[in-house]
């Protein structure tokens, strides 16, 4: 991977939002690369600053109530340092995103076709008639049937596959060298879930983009992504390559969400309940290890006072010591959840 081209390079960005007049830091000193023709996943619950990264990255938070300071170091240049009319000169162009939620990012008013339209519109030279057989021909790799009819539909009339396809051809349809991919099966059953991990796989190879995946589900990150970076209340705390992330976890909360999978395997056993949740923004621990007061059963010598990001493998890091005298509460070692994910993988 590290042979790859660096199409997007993440340096201590920070993310911080005014809540009743101060700032807090939602995504706090991330640096990451991602590389073309990979899918780099960030992983997390909902809460640890996934989408807030990602709408960092694509200029989208208001600026009056939020603050990103750091780089982002696209093709070299640093986009965070960009005017709002700069930005929209590379978003749906060069970087494209795909939406958590396509009902609304769709506008109601308009057309499907008209919508993948507009990026043609702004983006291209094309003429009207080039213009709509690009958007026929997107609507047609983006597998979506009868596109002549789909072209002519209103977001409600179609099912959320559908509507998550057209945002995906939205996204696509500049061929960007960046898709950013904000939990895209969310909300989807599993037959289109499958059908849009597909599409994003077949996207990455024939375009030779970078895909940056926001997710939580630890299915589709086994399904497709190179490369994984687990987040935990605003900081990654582990990065490796997919493989090595589901057969040796290291990080106390990677092995934590990996054991609260259901197994079909072990379907007597109780699931695993991660202990509390992400505290908010405004209660987040600035000093010492954030998962701590999850996993209070582990003695307080085991934290680093300033934990960082550590190389335990090559190309493996995992943020503080804590990972070596973690263990699962009334757990012996043997008895720890086998991954499910690792055949798929």
């Amino acid at each position: 991977m590290t042979n790859n081209k660096i199409i997007l390079k993440i340096n201590n960005i920070k993310t911080s939002f005014k809540i009743e007049g101060d700032f807090y830091e939602a995504v706090d000193g991330v640096s990451i690369n991602v590389y073309e023709n990979e899918v780099l996943a960030i992983v997390g619950e909902s809460g640890c600053g996934k989408s807030a990264l990602a709408y960092s990255i694509m200029g989208l938070h208001e600026r009056s109530k939020t603050m990103v300071e750091g780089d982002l170091l696209f093709k070299g240049r640093n986009i965070n340092d960009l005017t709002e009319s700069s930005l929209n000169k590379i978003r749906g162009k060069e970087i494209g995103m795909i939406f958590q939620d396509p009902l609304a990012a769709l506008n109601p008013l308009m057309k499907a076709g008209h919508q993948i339209e507009e990026v043609l519109i702004l983006h291209t030279n094309m003429t009207k008639n080039q213009r709509y057989e690009k958007v026929i021909s997107l609507l047609d790799e983006v597998g979506i049937p009868s596109p002549d009819t789909v072209y002519q539909q209103y977001p409600h009339e179609l099912s959320g596959g559908m509507r998550q396809r057209v945002i995906i051809a939205i996204a696509i349809a500049c061929a960007p060298s960046l898709l950013i991919a904000d939990e895209p099966t969310t909300a989807l059953d599993a037959t289109i879930q499958g059908q849009i991990i597909e599409l994003l796989e077949n996207l990455k190879l024939s375009k030779d983009a970078g895909v940056l995946l926001i997710t939580h589900d630890l299915g589709v990150v086994a399904e497709i992504a190179d490369r994984v970076a687990v987040m935990y209340a605003g900081e990654l705390v582990e990065i490796a390559d997919v493989k090595t992330l589901f057969k040796t976890p290291q990080h106390p909360y990677t092995r934590s969400l990996l054991n609260s999978v259901p197994s079909v395997s072990d379907l007597q056993s109780q699931l695993h309940v991660i202990q509390g949740k992400v505290p908010p923004i405004q209660h987040l621990p600035r000093k010492g290890c954030r998962f701590k007061e999850r996993i209070p059963w582990i003695r307080d010598e085991a934290h680093e006072s300033h934990p960082e990001l550590h190389e335990v493998a090559r190309n493996h890091y995992v943020r503080c010591t804590c990972y070596k005298d973690f263990y699962f509460q009334n757990v012996t070692p043997r008895e720890e959840k086998p991954n499910v994910y690792t055949s798929s993988t």
